[in-house]
C-alpha cells in the first residue's frame, strides 16, 4: 500500500516518467491481472488477447500518456478500466479494418444485452454509445467500464465509488437500458 501511495504521489507531482509508472504497475500488477482475468474469463477472448496482454498494453498506454492525474486507488482503477476498454476496442477495430466480419469476439454486457454484442462491429457500436452517454451521464459510463471492461462486481464498484450497492445496481440497470436502446438503433 505504501508503494501505491508513493507512486500516486509521484504522478501527482508531475513525475509521469517511466519510474513512476513502473512503481504504480508494480504495486498493482496482481490486482490488474486479476481484473483483466475476470474480464476475459466471462467472455470468449480474442485469440491474440489474454490477461497479460491486456495489462501490458495498458502499461504501454500509461507510459504514452503525457500527464496522468490520479487521486487515489479508486481513481487509478477507474482509469485503468478505461484503458482496458480502449485496449479491447482498439484490437477489435484493427481486426475489423483488416477484414470485415473476421475474427469475431463474443462479448457480454449483461443478461438481455448479450445477443447484441456477439460481433466486433457491435462492440464498436457499444464504444460509440458509451462516448455519447459520457456527455450526459459520465457516472453511468464509469460504472459500465468498471463492471464490463474491468470485470468488477457490484460490491467492488460500490466500494471504489463510495456509493451504496443499491445505487450501483440502479445505475447499472439504467446504463444497460440506455445502451440496449443505442445498440438496437445501431
Amino acid at each position: 500500500m505504501a508503494e501505491l501511495t508513493q507512486a500516486l504521489a509521484d504522478l501527482r507531482a508531475g513525475n509521469s516518467g517511466t519510474a513512476a509508472v513502473n512503481a504504480l504497475f508494480c504495486a498493482t500488477y496482481d490486482e490488474l491481472k486479476r481484473l483483466a482475468h475476470q474480464r476475459l474469463q466471462r467472455d470468449r477472448p480474442v485469440d491474440s488477447l489474454d490477461t497479460t496482454s491486456v495489462v501490458h498494453e495498458s502499461y504501454l498506454r500509461f507510459l504514452g500518456a503525457e500527464r496522468i492525474e490520479l487521486r487515489d486507488r479508486a481513481h487509478f482503477l477507474s482509469y485503468a478500466s478505461k484503458v482496458m476498454r480502449s485496449v479491447i476496442v482498439d484490437l477489435v477495430r484493427r481486426g475489423a479494418a483488416e477484414r470485415r466480419g473476421g475474427n469475431l469476439m463474443q462479448v457480454t454486457l449483461a443478461e438481455g444485452v448479450r445477443e447484441f454484442l456477439s460481433r466486433d462491429e457491435e462492440l464498436l457500436h457499444l464504444d460509440e454509445a458509451l462516448e455519447r452517454l459520457a456527455l450526459v451521464e459520465p457516472q453511468l459510463v464509469q460504472i459500465v467500464e468498471l463492471r464490463f471492461f474491468a470485470g468488477l462486481s457490484v460490491p467492488e464498484v460500490a466500494g471504489l465509488l463510495g456509493v451504496s450497492e443499491r445505487s450501483v445496481f440502479r445505475q447499472w440497470d439504467k446504463a444497460r437500458l440506455v445502451l440496449l436502446d443505442a445498440l438496437r438503433e445501431a
